[in-house]
This record gives C-alpha cells, sequence and structure tokens, in this order.
C-alpha cells in the first residue's frame, strides 16, 4: 500500500498543499515550525482519525479560518491497496453552537461515499514513529492503551467499533454506579450494563491477548539482534480483569514471568468477566465507578526482566521503541498482506549511528517511507541518493533545487 496524492485545505499551517508522493523514501527537511511535523499529522489522520499531537481536533484547523462559520480542513489522499485506486477524504469541521459554544467534527468519506471513522479505519495504514513515544513505555497506563489501541484499531477489523461500543457502555454503567450510590435502588439493574459491558469487554481482552502475543515475538526478535544478543524483551499485558485461572491460594501480585493466555477462548473470558463483575458489584456501588475492564488494562516492557517504564536507561527505551516500530511494521504487513506507510518525526536525531544503521537497513524493505528532519546530514549519502528530498517552508513544499543551500 503507498500513499500517490496528498491534498490539504486549511491544515494546520497548510493553506493550501497539493502534491503527487513517490513510491519510496521521501526526506522532509525544513528548520522547526515550517509545517513537516504536521504533515506527517495529516498522513496519520487518515489512518487514525485522531491526531498524535493534540487530542482537540478544532486545534488542526488553520487559523486564518478559524473565525468562520463552519470552518473547515481537509485531508484528501490518493493511495493504492491491493492493486487498487482508492481516495479517502476527512473534513474537520468546526462550527458555532449556540452564541458562544463550538464544536468540531469529522466527516469521512471513501471512494465518494459518506462512511463512519469506525467502519473507514482499517483502509489506510499507517505506522508512526515520533520521539514523544517514550511516553508508550515511561508515561501513564492509558498512554500505552492509546499506543494499543490506536494500532489494533487500523488491523483488526471491528475493533474501533468494538472499542466504542465499550466506552458508551462503560459510561452508562458508571452513571448508574453513580446513581445507586448517591440515592440508593435496586443493584440488580446493573444486570444489562453488565451483560453488555463483559460481552464487549471480553472481545477486546481476547483481541490484545493474541495481538500482543504477536507483536512480542516479532519486537523481541529485533530487539535482540538491536542488542547485540544481549538483551530479551518481553511484553507483559496486564489485564484488569485476568482471565487466566490463579491456583488457589495465590496473592494477587504482579509477577515477571510469562503467562500464556493464548488457549483462553472468547466465551470463556465473557463468562469470566461477567462474574467478576457481579462479584465486584457492592464494592462499585459504594465506590461509584467500574473498577474492573479493559478500560484499566496496561502493557509492561520488560529486558533481561528489568521494567524499562521503571528502570530503563535512555538507551534502553530507544532500542525498545525502535524494536517496537519495526515490530508495529511487520506485524501491520503479515496480518494485512501491505505494507504501511513509514511516517518518521526526527527519529535520527534520537538514535546513535549504530541504531540509525539498523533503521535505514529496514526502511530499506519497505513500500514507503517519510521521515523529517532539519539536518539531513544526518542520513546516509546513498539513502538520500535513492529518496526523495522535500524542503518545508513556512507550510509549502519548495521545488529540490531549493535544498542546494543545505
Amino acid at each position: 500500500m503507498y500513499l500517490k496524492h496528498l491534498s490539504l485545505t486549511n491544515f494546520r499551517n497548510f493553506a493550501r498543499l497539493d502534491i503527487d508522493v513517490p513510491r519510496r523514501a521521501v526526506v522532509l527537511v525544513g528548520s522547526n515550525a515550517q509545517g513537516k511535523t504536521s504533515l506527517l499529522e495529516a498522513i496519520y489522520f487518515l489512518a487514525a482519525f485522531t491526531s498524535f499531537q493534540t487530542h482537540t481536533d478544532r486545534q488542526l484547523v488553520n487559523f486564518a479560518v478559524a473565525h468562520e462559520n463552519p470552518a473547515v480542513a481537509r485531508i484528501v489522499a490518493e493511495y493504492e491497496r491491493g492493486h487498487k485506486k482508492h481516495r479517502l477524504e476527512v473534513r474537520i469541521i468546526i462550527e458555532a453552537v449556540g452564541p458562544l459554544g463550538q464544536r468540531a467534527r469529522k466527516e469521512v468519506l471513501l471512494d465518494g461515499v459518506k462512511r463512519s471513522a469506525n467502519e473507514v479505519i482499517g483502509q489506510f495504514n499507517a505506522a508512526l514513529f515520533i520521539p514523544q513515544m517514550a511516553q508508550v513505555l515511561e508515561g501513564a497506563p492509558e498512554d500505552r492503551r492509546r499506543y494499543l489501541n490506536l494500532v489494533l484499531a487500523q488491523v483488526i477489523p471491528g475493533y474501533a467499533k468494538a472499542l466504542s461500543d465499550y466506552q458508551q457502555a462503560l459510561t452508562q454503567r458508571n452513571a448508574l454506579l453513580k446513581q445507586l450510590a448517591e440515592r440508593g435502588g435496586d443493584p440488580n439493574q446493573l444486570d444489562y450494563w453488565d451483560q453488555s459491558l463483559a460481552q464487549v469487554g471480553a472481545q477486546l481482552i481476547f483481541w490484545r491477548i493474541q495481538s500482543i502475543q504477536e507483536l512480542e515475538r516479532l519486537a523481541a526478535r529485533s530487539h535482540l539482534h538491536l542488542t547485540r544478543g544481549k538483551e530479551v524483551l518481553r511484553l507483559a499485558y496486564d489485564p484488569a480483569y485476568d482471565p487466566l485461572p490463579r491456583p488457589a491460594g495465590q496473592f494477587a501480585l504482579r509477577l515477571d514471568v510469562p503467562l500464556d493466555r493464548s488457549a483462553l477462548d472468547l466465551d470463556a473470558i465473557t463468562r469470566g468477566l461477567t462474574a467478576a463483575l457481579k462479584k465486584l458489584r457492592p464494592e462499585e456501588v459504594n465506590r461509584g465507578v467500574t473498577t474492573i475492564g479493559p478500560h484499566r488494562d496496561d502493557l509492561r516492557f520488560l529486558s533481561n526482566g528489568v521494567d524499562l517504564g521503571d528502570f530503563g536507561s535512555r538507551g534502553q527505551v530507544r532500542t525498545t521503541l525502535l524494536a517496537l516500530k519495526l515490530a508495529e511494521v511487520e506485524w501491520m504487513k503479515a496480518r494485512t498482506g501491505e505494507w504501511p506507510v513509514i511516517l518518521l518525526d526526527e527519529v535520527m536525531a534520537e538514535l546513535d549511528a549504530e541504531r540509525r544503521a539498523d533503521l535505514m537497513e529496514a526502511l530499506a524493505g519497505s513500500e514507503q517511507s517519510l521521515l523529517t528532519t532539519t539536518d539531513s546530514r544526518l542520513f546516509p549519502a546513498e539513502f538520500l541518493a535513492a529518496s526523495s528530498l522535500w524542503r518545508v517552508q513556512a507550510g509549502n513544499i519548495l521545488p529540490p533545487e531549493s535544498l542546494s543551500a543545505e
């Protein structure tokens, strides 16, 4: 799969951009705050329908048109997947609500037909590597869950819809729990939401078990190569509800031993989560919140048994992230049969010479990649010779000859 043409209208600092994208590596060169990252952000938005820089879509609309009602930003891509050409358009619309309010909404069109984002996600795939992704290892559990959700939604049909359904059921159940805590009432009212939450929650857990195991196998192999055989990486899935039966009398402690949950089937997970919600009902009514389920899952990264989120050095974190992203690309290719578009934002400056060489070697096998940099000298000459170089300046793509001053 590869991107053929990209058009931006009023997206970030791009008032207007129409450009053909070559089917190879593209190096975006320019000073800071010129639009390099915004270009990657627009492409990633086509894959995930969310930004990697902000949780607020209204920030994506060019400030020059923000006063208009409605204010609209457009991303239009022509791409080829499985030898078929497609056109994907996303409109981000900011419109007035009442005298002072505003709301942001998205419209998504695939091949000219308006669809929901949950229906279209996975039609265009992109793998993103940015320096801020250290938060996946070092940040809070919600950072890791968000990463996991964004990757799995692109590859597993129905994952995004299931996640949306789960959030809706969770919101309704929490509202009822809060009402029961404050006003009392019949706790059996929770039966319907317990069933809804367990059914879709079990599906999410089942998919996460399978996917994390597959990603771990690929990431561990890359990590072993990157560390020259010195470190063994493990991805430890910590579900808030663990469907793996625990031996009688065993304490519920976090253990650093591998657990194989791959043999668990969906029905068993559903029954177990339903029973767990029932058992915890009195406590959750008192607290007014749902305390168990995939919304509280976590994912840990261990190297030679050491939790990198707590004790990893900066070099170990960078190496693990590189291994994880290489695994993600390989996993997407294996699952979908198509290469994702690879997006790397100022990654070369974060890596030492040895890791840069490893990354360049990995990129050589991909179909299309876009990389940003403030200094093209960070790239090997042979890589630049085989790539397209674009200068990004003030929201514009300038012709290649403008790079002669570099």
